[in-house]
């Protein structure tokens, strides 16, 4: 593997970590594709590797029992795929699997443990990042009770902006539907209610973002309090890029 494919601040968690602590990584470190659709891990299966993505979005759901999802996490470069493996097992109640293609880095998820148990860095920003992804998930569940679709769906496209670090996406209403748990219908007056009113584009499974100021501000406050927390726990691996996208087309 070259040295260019391994540079570090392809995946921000991993660019965090001191140079000693990242170098002792690249050894186990494996660049992988991630088509979409793939998937990591199911239910209740051993969870075998672990990866950072680089420019691959992952979405964690739960499945219920007449086989209806809501996505109760969304990972790409600014986190790790397969968090059970630190935290005392190595299988979990949520399916992993990959929303918008690309690649990222694999790891040995007894290899990440045994690096994990030593301490230092690599433990601390792991579980920094894990309480990032705990305010998430108590944010989401709030959320997806107290708030309009049409404020949800502002937040979560907001979300898959910034992981996949762009205003364009590809993603299907019947899809997005399947990740906030609601019918298509549902989808479908929502997304044209922010269309009629320019934020965003939506045409052949693509979408674009046209006014983010006035998404984030359609949105309900779930997005900067998840934000905000990222941000103070993670510091300039955060992912504030949508505030550097606008300010870099000034």
């Amino acid at each position: 593997m070259s040295e260019n494919t391994l540079k570090p601040q392809v995946n921000k968690l991993l660019a965090a970590l001191p140079t000693s602590d990242y170098e002792r990584l690249i050894p186990h470190l494996k660049l992988v594709s991630l088509p979409t659709r793939q998937v990591i891990y199911e239910p209740g299966e051993p969870i075998t590797e672990v990866y950072f993505p680089q420019n691959a979005v992952v979405s964690i759901v739960t499945i219920m029992e007449d086989g209806s999802t809501v996505e109760v996490g969304i990972v790409s470069n600014e986190g790790m795929v397969g968090i059970p493996v630190i935290l005392g097992g190595n299988t979990t109640t949520t399916k992993a699997f990959v929303q918008v293609a690309g690649a990222g880095m694999q790891m040995d998820a007894d290899i990440l443990k045994t690096e994990f148990n030593r301490g230092g860095a690599i433990q601390k920003l792991l579980l920094r990042y894990v309480r990032a992804i705990y305010t998430e998930l108590t944010q989401g569940c709030a959320c997806n009770r107290l708030h309009t679709l049409e404020e949800r769906l502002a937040r979560w496209l907001l979300t898959v902006s910034d992981r996949f670090e762009s205003d364009d996406f590809p993603l299907t209403q019947e899809f997005i539907a399947q990740m906030l748990g609601v019918r298509r219908s549902g989808v479908t007056v929502a997304a044209s209610t922010l269309s009629r009113a320019g934020m965003i584009r939506y045409q052949r499974g693509q979408i674009s973002i046209l006014k983010r100021e006035d998404l984030e501000a359609t949105s309900c406050e779930c997005y900067q309090v998840i934000q905000n927390e990222f941000t103070r726990l993670l510091g300039n691996q955060a992912r504030r890029v949508g505030v550097a996208r606008r300010r870099h087309r000034r």
